[in-house]
């Protein structure tokens, strides 16, 4: 069948093909692994930062808010996303040796895949970098693929290709479709909730008030309505709560609430925090276990219905912000981009939910949780605690290492260890003689002997690097001829390793083959023949068996433009002919693969077949991505490693990963530890090579 009878797929997408490519068309592609974090970020660990003014108090007079410093992505906050972590990410079965450099390197660029759902992710401006809110990004990305991979599967029919491995066939005849193919429904666990992830505060809880509020546009509004019945005529207020509680882990958290009554008059507003267990008929502060800032005379009220003064009364027009410093359990309030001054101390109550009570018919008021920019900078003072606390650990001394060491000296050691550990033997003794001649131009003692610089020769890690080099430039074929050569049984005892190999081979194969066609010489890129691609529709929508499809390539060259080098034809012909042979080899290996996680990356590597050109098509595109190189490279490096009976990661790693496991210990619960990240100290910047 010709392509142009082939379905072309919805206006402002790739065109589509048959087959994998109406079996995947719904499915999350999962693919590229993490990126490498190198040695070159490693300069920013002895930057320090500038003076800090502990003081917030000087904040007024509006405090401009840079609009810049608030970046929301839709893309990656408002739909299903597409992440990096993919069918080998989701794998669970799959032991992995994984560099730790690859979660520091920044994994947001997602592309979406489109469609809409229901729970929108958001990023407050102020928590940007926050490990905490990266942790809930990376469950509603699970979340979200689990969601779409629920609403991609369907009923199996007669003639459908299953996206298990077991029933994934290369032989399969495939008959094209205007409704697309079925395939069988694969039951999928649902993702394991953490119950100490709670997501941020996002709207008014409409089940969480008392029965003379209503809620509006989206959760976003309230508006007392007056009492429902005659026994709520003699309540005193009306309160409503968040969805969520404010976490700690955020270590500052903040919100701002927007009044929006009609009439200036006195407001009888209260805005503040409380638990779940304080009465929603009365105000926010005049109940033990809340707190709040009352607009009609400008009181504080902590747990009790005597206030004091705290700031100027609020009414119609004004925006109130409340916030909350975890690590001095201390709460301040702001007016219209003012800082009013801490109005509570030792709060030291858990989960308190963001409130606001009201009295008068009428009322009415507007909250931000983040979804929109601040009128009050809360990321200069984020950014202020955030210095204080690494001016806290910079002055640490590192006077009680064993064995003691400077703090430049141990950056040294760390680097270096890194370098001869990952096989960079050149490069390690380069930097080795590059730290012998400065310490020997800064020794002006000619009694005091500097040690001249030790870099072992390693066989090994010679080894090491050639095959790592293969991996990265694409050439798996070669990688694994030298593994099998030096390295016999790696491969025998770590099979999930094999397997990443042979797939990522199989994808460099259609790589080639696609770059091949996107050439300035190639015939796929021929407007004039009407053929472009033609020869994948054929392909695709016959039997995969290599006698019957030898003839059927040769009619379709025939067809290619004449004025075609021969020599290009015939190379790429070879190319085409060797990846369906070895995609038939990898299918026939693995089809009887219970694994889900198996059966999932040969369909994503399958369908890259089903795309004239992969290497833009955004749907696979991220699994022919250079970058997925640099996790195989590494997960083959540490099994090497691991068979040497050396470690799998480098010192440089272990320290990393402790410091990180550290810092979520005593983030919890607002301490230090959750206005600090590793990225802040190792992050790539931008324009880097690594």
């Amino acid at each position: 069948m010709s392509g142009s009878n082939m379905p072309t797929g919805a206006p402002g997408f790739m065109p589509r093909r048959s087959s994998y490519a109406s079996v995947v068309s719904g499915a999350s592609y999962g693919g590229q692994y993490p990126q490498v974090l190198r040695s070159g970020a490693f300069a920013h660990l002895s930057t320090a930062d500038g003076d800090y003014d502990s003081t917030y108090h000087n904040l007024s007079g509006h405090p401009r808010h840079n609009p810049r410093g608030y970046e929301m992505d839709l893309n990656a906050n408002g739909g299903i996303t597409h992440g990096r972590s993919g069918s080998w990410g989701r794998g669970a079965q799959l032991p992995s040796f994984s560099s730790a450099f690859g979660s520091l390197v920044n994994g947001y660029g997602y592309g979406a895949l489109g469609g809409g759902h229901a729970d929108h992710f958001f990023t407050p401006s102020y928590l940007n970098g926050s490990k905490y809110v990266q942790r809930l990004e990376e469950a509603h990305r699970a979340k979200a693929a689990a969601h779409k991979d629920g609403l991609s599967a369907h009923s199996s029919q007669p003639g459908s290709l299953s996206t298990s491995a077991s029933s994934m066939n290369l032989h399969t005849k495939i008959a094209p479709s205007h409704r697309g193919m079925t395939y069988d429904l694969i039951e999928k666990a649902p993702p394991v909730e953490d119950d100490m992830l709670a997501p941020l505060p996002s709207k008014w809880n409409s089940q969480d008030k008392y029965g003379g509020l209503e809620v509006l546009s989206d959760g976003q509004e309230v508006k007392f309505t007056g009492p429902k019945s005659e026994r709520d005529r003699d309540l005193e207020a009306c309160a409503i709560r968040a969805d969520y509680p404010m976490p700690s882990q955020c270590g500052i958290y903040y919100f701002e609430v927007t009044i929006i009554s009609r009439k200036r008059e006195e407001s009888s507003i209260g805005i503040g925090f409380s638990s779940k267990n304080v009465p929603l008929s009365r105000l926010p502060g005049w109940e033990p276990e809340s707190w709040a800032y009352h607009g009609d005379d400008g009181h504080s009220f902590g747990c009790n219905s005597s206030g004091k003064h705290y700031g100027p009364p609020f009414n119609a027009g004004d925006i109130i912000g409340c916030g909350i410093n975890f690590r001095t359990n201390s709460a301040f309030f702001t007016k219209n981009g003012d800082h009013l001054g801490t109005a509570f101390r030792d709060i030291n109550k858990e989960k308190l939910y963001p409130s606001v009570g009201m009295k008068k018919a009428g009322e009415h008021v507007r909250v931000n949780f983040g979804q929109s920019p601040f009128v009050f900078d809360i990321d200069d003072m984020m950014s202020r605690e955030k210095k204080q606390i690494k001016q806290q650990i910079e002055a640490t001394s590192t006077a009680n290492l064993a064995p003691p060491l400077s703090e430049t000296e141990l950056i040294q050691a760390l680097i270096l260890q890194f370098l001869s550990h990952d096989g960079y033997v050149e490069t390690a003794r380069s930097f080795a003689e590059e730290i012998y001649e400065e310490k020997k131009a800064l020794n002006f003692d000619p009694s005091t002997t500097v040690p001249g610089p030790d870099v072992r020769e390693d066989e090994d890690a010679g080894h090491r690097q050639r095959i790592r080099k293969a991996v990265l430039e694409g050439d798996i074929e070669k990688a694994l001829k030298h593994t099998n050569a030096f390295y016999p049984n790696v491969l025998k005892d770590n099979e999930h390793v094999s397997f990443r190999l042979k797939c990522r081979r199989f994808i460099e194969m259609i790589r080639q083959g696609a770059e091949m066609q996107s050439s300035p010489h190639s015939s796929g890129n021929k407007k004039g023949n009407g053929h472009s691609g033609d020869w994948y529709d054929d392909i695709i929508n016959q039997d995969m068996d290599l006698d019957d499809h030898q003839s059927q390539l040769n009619k379709n060259w025939d067809r290619m433009d004449t004025e075609e080098p021969s020599e290009n034809r015939a190379e790429y012909q070879n190319l085409l002919q060797e990846t369906l042979t070895y995609g038939q080899l990898l299918q026939a290996e693995y089809k009887d693969d219970p694994r889900r996680e198996v059966g999932k990356a040969l369909e994503d590597a399958f369908a890259l077949m089903a795309y004239q050109d992969p290497l833009n098509a955004k749907e696979v595109a991220h699994l022919l991505d250079p970058n997925g190189r640099a996790a195989v490279a590494e997960e083959l490096n540490s099994a090497i490693l691991l068979s040497l009976g050396k470690s799998s990661t480098a010192a440089l790693e272990k320290l990393i990963q402790q410091t990180t496991v550290l810092l979520e210990d005593l983030g919890e619960g607002g301490g230090p530890g959750a206005f600090v990240s590793i990225d802040d100290f190792v992050k790539v910047k931008a324009g880097t090579e690594i």
